[in-house]
């Protein structure tokens, strides 16, 4: 029988991820810089509260970017499984698996940003509780969600460090960004662990640590989008796999 699936080229899903990976980067930094970072007064319950619901729609908006951003992990995922899988399918594999658990993770922790919009809005159920500790209530949803993203971040470090192995020795992406991708997921790892263990090291270690996993990330994003990959090599490295591995069953 003909197989008459559609074969699609890796250039295309290249950049295919190179959009998505743009569109990720675009609304993790809209949710964090333009909309948290604005509302949240640090040690100030009260201002804090006052400022989210001066501009509600804001954090609203912050909620659904961050659940886009999410949305856009998981064909990610499944691409750069496809596009690595030449190297090596069980660690593409599990590169992909991780950073599933991470989106994982992190779409739960929003729950904390609309637990906070429930206390705060003045919901009738809730008149019967002081609002001094409403607003106490809601900067703990936020410290859980900041931690919640911490440890997600960890599963998507190990993600990174597996890609960025991946692409080192993949022949069709540059050994640069293989080592930038893993210096990205070190440097995740190193926050979100640092966050646990002892908080007034990542206080200082943030946010410096964080250029060098912004900076790698963001050179896979270009790359993918100006210039994808070497689709020779890539089919160079298929065919190899393909004798490796044997014909495949009729």
């Amino acid at each position: 029988m003909t197989d008459r699936r559609v074969k699609i080229s890796p250039l295309v899903y290249a950049r295919i991820a190179g959009v998505l990976y743009l569109i990720n980067i675009a609304y993790g930094l809209f949710g964090e810089l333009f909309v948290r970072a604005r509302l949240v007064v640090p040690g100030d319950a009260a201002a804090t509260a006052h400022r989210i619901m001066a501009s509600e729609s804001l954090f609203r908006f912050g909620i659904a970017g961050d659940l886009i951003m999410h949305i856009t992990d998981v064909p990610m995922a499944v691409i750069f499984y496809v596009l690595l899988r030449p190297v090596s399918r069980d660690l593409s594999l599990l590169s992909a698996l991780f950073g599933m658990l991470q989106t994982a993770i992190l779409c739960a922790n929003k729950l904390n940003l609309v637990t906070v919009l429930l206390l705060l809005g003045g919901t009738s159920y809730l008149k019967v509780v002081d609002p001094g500790q409403l607003q106490a209530l809601a900067s703990l949803s936020l410290a859980q969600h900041e931690s919640g993203f911490g440890i997600g971040l960890i599963f998507f470090g190990v993600s990174c460090l597996v890609t960025g192995y991946l692409m080192f020795r993949s022949g069709y992406f540059p050994k640069t960004l293989g080592v930038l991708q893993g210096i990205a997921g070190a440097c995740y790892l190193i926050n979100s662990f640092a966050q646990l263990l002892s908080p007034s090291l990542a206080d200082k270690l943030f946010p410096a640590i964080l250029v060098p996993a912004f900076i790698g990330e963001l050179s896979t994003c270009v790359w993918l989008l100006v210039k994808g990959l070497d689709t020779a090599k890539w089919d160079e490295r298929v065919r190899m796999g393909q004798i490796f591995e044997g014909p495949a069953d009729n």
